[in-house]
């Protein structure tokens, strides 16, 4: 019981970690490609450290997926946090479980309920509502962007499900891998070149990415999915504010609406799939 304490808490500090990347992300004055490239590189490097006497890279279907999956999320969440708000680029990547129960019967197998279209139906409604508020060009495509980010975050779900025996941190490795291969062009021209932009990416890259990783990785063994789930809801509900108070920018009130109808669709979704699996 006192182990399981420890992980709810270290979960919570896990979710607390991941929501201060937006704000991180706004505060470092790069690019987002330079961003993402020099975010992985630093991360890929801590986790090697922290993980190499138990990582596989074997290639595999389902590893190589995953890989490409979570490559492309790194780089469209940076992408979308830099053109849109902090709190449209978050919420809409938490579209996610949308997608995984549509694919889920194709890809996985695993059956959508009947209950779950509703589920589908209140999050799509949601994710309309941030299309509402008046965007700038730059907004309307970072919110495209974001979209692209949950896309990319079922993706990755649906890969790492179907390679469940496979090394999960190697895949994570994998994809920072391919994500500063993808920014190799943006790194020579935009080095880190002042006190800001060196702390920024450091923090991004070493606790923010790879630290936090290590913590959930401990965390995620000795806590109930249900309890997991729960707890990571702080991200997207901590990440705008951390925003707003450090950055003074503020969503629009439609997007607010919307991420209440996400988060509250996805978390119960989830209680609702813990109680069927504890009836079965």
């Amino acid at each position: 019981m006192r182990e399981n304490a420890r992980a709810a808490w270290g979960m919570a500090a896990t979710a607390l970690l991941w929501s201060t990347g937006g704000l991180a992300i706004k505060l470092v004055p790069l690019s987002p490609m330079a961003v993402a490239g020099w975010r992985s590189l630093l991360s890929a490097a801590t986790l090697l450290l922290l993980f190499r006497a138990r990582l596989d890279f074997r290639p595999t279907p389902a590893r190589l997926g995953a890989a490409a999956a979570y490559a492309g999320l790194l780089l469209t969440n940076v992408a979308a946090t830099k053109l849109t708000t902090a709190a449209n680029a978050i919420l809409l990547a938490y579209t996610a479980p949308v997608y995984v129960a549509l694919l889920a019967p194709y890809c996985l197998g695993e059956k959508t309920r009947q209950a779950d279209w509703l589920f589908i139906a209140a999050t799509l409604g949601g994710m309309g509502l941030f299309f509402v508020d008046k965007l700038s060009a730059s907004g309307f495509w970072g919110n495209i962007l974001a979209v692209g980010s949950g896309l990319c975050y079922a993706a990755f779900t649906l890969c790492m499900r179907a390679g469940r025996e496979d090394s999960p941190v190697s895949a994570v490795i994998a994809g920072h891998l391919l994500t500063v291969l993808a920014a190799v062009p943006f790194l020579a021209g935009e080095l880190p070149d002042s006190v800001l932009a060196l702390a920024g990416l450091g923090y991004l890259g070493i606790v923010q990415q790879g630290l936090s990783l290590a913590l959930y990785v401990w965390c995620i063994k000795r806590l109930p999915a249900l309890s997991a789930m729960l707890l990571m809801t702080l991200e997207p509900i901590c990440n705008p504010l951390l925003v707003a108070i450090g950055y003074g920018e503020l969503p629009g009130t439609w997007a607010v609406v919307g991420g209440a109808v996400v988060v509250a669709a996805v978390t119960l979704r989830g209680a609702a799939g813990r109680g069927a699996a504890q009836a079965a």
